[in-house]
């Protein structure tokens, strides 16, 4: 009952997130707005991320933010858990993400992604791969931060898998910092698994899911950077990067 009464109220509220909020994100993207300025930041940027939190709490999350997100070029670096870790990071800053390219074909989160700046990567194509670094090297030199999911992949919610260092090269070629970030559902976490995707769940049966999930925390860890040249060799800056997630996960 208490899950069919979340979907009553809930269902309009996003279809008016949509119909209404979207498209004045959408026109703050065309000229003249996109050269306009709200304080030190542009106007597309702070729409998005009213946006992004908006659509967050449409869902029931109370989002958290720890720490801040470093201005200029950096490379931020995030554990993986759901489709909302994209949403979570833009509610507090405005980042072209590295994304599977199926991610694309997703219905409304693969057309913002699109218009978010992201950059889509084929898995398993060493020709895609090579362009996405390319891609990420060339804006982390025009000093505009990057995200991306080191492990490659979400999982079920309980761990935080190996992070892949050579995502890590365009950093060091860059000469940017790499800021780790950690991402928790739930209070301490204990919602990480019922946020991730279910065995063989795709999707539409996840949005659909957790539309009608009972309203609770979540936090975004913006953690201690790692500078340009504080470690040696990417291998290195991936490993402790993973290990400041690990541990902001664990924190109580």
């Amino acid at each position: 009952m208490a899950r069919t009464f979340r979907y009553l109220y809930r269902t309009p509220w996003l279809l008016a997130h949509l119909l209404l909020g979207l498209p004045l994100v959408l026109l703050a993207m065309l000229p003249p707005w996109r050269n306009w300025q709200v304080g030190s930041r542009p106007l597309e940027h702070q729409l998005v991320r009213l946006w992004s939190a908006g659509l967050l709490r449409v869902f029931g999350l109370r989002v958290r933010a720890l720490g801040s997100p470093l201005p200029g070029g950096v490379l931020l670096v995030a554990n993986h858990v759901s489709w909302m870790d994209i949403q979570m990071i833009h509610s507090q800053h405005m980042v072209g993400f590295v994304a599977k390219a199926e991610i694309a074909g997703w219905p409304l989160v693969g057309w913002l992604a699109a218009r978010g700046q992201t950059i889509f990567h084929q898995r398993g194509d060493t020709q895609s791969l090579g362009g996405v670094m390319d891609e990420m090297s060339a804006r982390l030199r025009q000093q505009r931060p990057v995200a991306v999911f080191p492990e490659g992949r979400t999982r079920n919610g309980h761990e935080v898998g190996p992070f892949h260092a050579r995502i890590f090269t365009c950093a060091v070629e860059a000469g940017v910092p790499v800021q780790p970030v950690a991402i928790r559902y739930g209070e301490q976490g204990r919602a990480q698994s019922v946020v991730a995707f279910g065995e063989r769940e795709g999707f539409v049966p996840n949005f659909l899911r957790l539309l009608g999930e009972p309203a609770r925390r979540a936090e975004v860890h913006f953690l201690e950077p790692i500078a340009p040249g504080q470690l040696e060799g990417r291998r290195q800056i991936a490993e402790l990067a993973r290990q400041r997630v690990v541990q902001a996960m664990a924190a109580a």
